[in-house]
């Protein structure tokens, strides 16, 4: 097995590393940030699919459905194993970690690695629910964040893009040279053309949930009262020209009605629901390429502090709301909201405040920095504390066997 010292090495908000401890240590620190939950079953507990399972909201889901639910059931993800130039990605070592929780919990949780989009792997998640789990699922939670997706249909692949519609958008944006240090940028983004909402709709929008539903039901796998929902965020309206407005919005809305609709077919045949929960600001490795996110979040964090709720306590409370441990409360578009502490008046006109005074100069007293850049690096698995980063570290981590 290979092992080396791991040095982070990084363009802009991307690594070219992951550290297989700090990636592991991370996995058990959110499964110890977990509020427990008495209401866990000492037995089976429910069957879920998690689709997106290694990484931000839906690493969350995962390690939250296992604490605070007892779920058992199928994880996917789509990783890359180590080679003898790099390693896994950060999300291969997230899923061999939650994998040693999951056992340890005494929870059958299979962890598949391939393209969720694919109609064969539909099939492999459905014979798995056959033949492992009795026949019946009870949960999906849909979060993927993915740049393209081949129909399985037509094989026509599309490209999701970040773009505003109609006009150039102009925002504040946050960067970092080499060495570390911020700089408050203005970066404009052109307009979305041709066909670039409807490829974003494509790729990130609810067809391919919408698939997977279908794909489980025609299989006579879903099972009395099942729900879903998929994992979303609305954000700021210092951000929506770019996100809830733009072209990912576009998808977003796609999305909430292809819940609606989910919502009013499996309320007549299972009497199931769907529904998508609109979760709030976080850094992830999806959200760090959005233009003028990175500055957003800094500058929430500068406003909140530790009352910044992190995305394995709000996903504990989605839960409680699938499970019943707590009333299903959805909006009016049936949405459930785990955002209202980040969207609150007072919140969003003090970033907006800080977000007016941000300049190169002024970041520093504005935004906390420090945690930003902390949780980027721990995306990869560095700068996770308790960690020993001097020391080799064996690279070549296998992915969780399926057992029997």
């Amino acid at each position: 097995m290979s092992e080396r010292v791991l040095i982070p090495r990084n363009r802009g908000f991307l690594f070219l590393d992951s550290h297989p401890a700090g990636c592991a240590r991370l996995v058990a620190d959110m499964w110890r940030a977990c509020p427990d939950s008495a209401g866990v079953p000492e037995g089976d507990g429910p069957v879920a699919l998690v689709i997106g399972s290694s990484a931000g909201y839906g690493l969350a889901a995962t390690v939250a459905g296992l604490k605070r639910a007892g779920i058992r059931g199928i994880a996917v993800s789509f990783e890359k194993a180590p080679t003898e130039r790099r390693t896994a990605t950060a999300g291969w070592y997230r899923t061999a970690a939650t994998a040693d929780i999951a056992r340890a919990a005494g929870r059958d949780l299979v962890f598949l690695n391939g393209d969720a989009f694919s109609d064969a792997m539909k099939e492999q998640v459905a014979d798995l629910i056959e033949r492992r789990f009795g026949g019946r699922l009870d949960y999906l939670v849909y979060s993927v964040a993915a740049p393209r997706r081949t129909d399985p249909d037509t094989g026509a692949t599309y490209a999701s893009v970040l773009r505003p519609i109609g006009e150039a958008n102009r925002t504040k944006t946050l960067v970092f040279d080499d060495r570390g240090v911020p700089e408050v940028r203005e970066v404009e983004t052109a307009p979305a053309g041709g066909d670039d909402v409807e490829q974003t709709v494509a790729v990130m929008g609810g067809a391919d949930w919408e698939r997977w539903v279908d794909h489980l039901a025609g299989r006579g796998l879903l099972g009395e009262g099942f729900t879903t929902v998929a994992l979303s965020y609305i954000g700021s309206p210092l951000t929506a020209a770019i996100y809830r407005q733009g072209t990912i919005g576009a998808a977003k809305a796609h999305l909430e009605a292809t819940a609606r609709a989910l919502d009013e077919r499996l309320g007549t045949t299972v009497g199931g629901r769907a529904v998508t929960s609109v979760n709030g600001a976080a850094v992830t490795q999806s959200s760090t390429a959005i233009p003028g996110i990175a500055l957003y979040t800094g500058l929430l964090r500068g406003v909140l502090g530790e009352a910044l709720v992190p995305p394995v306590h709000q996903l504990a409370a989605l839960w409680d709301q699938l499970t019943g441990g707590a009333p299903l409360a959805v909006d009016d578009e049936g949405r459930v909201r785990l955002d209202t502490w980040e969207l609150t008046p007072e919140v969003q006109a003090s970033v907006a405040e800080r977000w007016e005074a941000a300049t190169t100069d002024t970041i520093a007293a504005l935004a906390d920095l420090d945690w930003f850049q902390a949780e980027v690096r721990r995306l990869y698995g560095f700068s996770v504390p308790g960690i020993d980063y001097t020391a080799p570290v064996a690279t070549d981590v296998p992915w969780p066997a399926t057992g029997s």
